[in-house]
């Protein structure tokens, strides 16, 4: 029986945890995408995971858009909703990770009193001067990147410790 139709082979999850906690992660996450047919979600989509895939789904987006352009650009890329009006606060805090949910909070708080002008459609320069406008991004930006690795290793390790909430392992010839 599938969870959510989402089954992962016992070999592509002993490959990628070879690889490290990042490919041991993505392994979760290439199939998550590809259940979602790739990254637009809609309503239709969403009931095709279960809330802890979407949690690591949601980890999985903010972790690259705040590595790579913070929070002005997550929310302007449209992951804002995906974050902030779902439950990945309390997962990550379910998860043990209590100062990142407690960012997340903070950060929503800036987002909520922010949100219509955050995710406003607007030109290159008016995007670039959203990071001097929303500077509260600022400090929890660079608290993440600098514990970035730590937040990712110990969610690998409770989705290591939890795998059943995450996919359906298959048996496979060890391919």
């Amino acid at each position: 029986m599938e969870k959510n139709g989402i089954v992962i082979s016992d070999s592509a999850l002993r490959k990628g945890a070879e690889k490290g906690m990042d490919a041991f992660l993505q392994v979760f996450i290439d199939a998550y995408l590809k259940v979602m047919e790739g990254e637009g979600f809609d309503a239709e989509k969403m009931h095709r995971l279960n809330g802890w895939q979407h949690a690591l789904l949601s980890y999985h987006f903010f972790r690259q858009e705040v590595l790579e352009g913070g929070f002005v650009q997550l929310i302007q890329n449209g992951f804002g909703p995906y974050i902030y009006d779902n439950p990945f606060a309390k997962a990550m805090r379910l998860m043990g990770l209590k100062e990142f949910a407690k960012m997340i909070y903070a950060t929503k708080e800036i987002y909520d009193e922010h949100r219509a002008d955050l995710e406003k459609d607007c030109t290159e320069e008016e995007f670039m001067a959203m990071y001097e406008q929303y500077e509260a991004f600022d400090d929890f930006e660079d608290e993440f990147i600098s514990e970035e690795e730590e937040i990712t290793e110990q969610i690998a390790r409770y989705v290591d410790g939890h795998i059943g909430d995450f996919a359906e392992i298959s048996q496979d010839d060890g391919e």
